[in-house]
């Protein structure tokens, strides 16, 4: 697990709490920087998965039998 992984998926927690407080008080702009939030977070969690991806097919290919 890489740094852009870990902070997505931070970022997405954070969203998903925003949302939820944003419903519960009736605050539709923390609900919108709530949904935001979890779109970059996931966005920032993909980039970190594809360079995981790139990592472990490098790793793959420097393996000889």
């Amino acid at each position: 697990m890489n740094k852009d992984q870990v902070k997505g998926s931070l970022e997405k927690a954070k969203g998903s709490v925003k949302q939820t407080v944003g419903k519960a008080v009736g605050s539709e702009k923390m609900q919108v920087e709530g949904t935001v939030d979890k779109a970059a977070g996931t966005t920032q969690k993909a980039v970190g998965d594809v360079k995981e991806a790139g990592k472990d097919a490098l790793r793959s290919s420097n393996r000889k039998p």
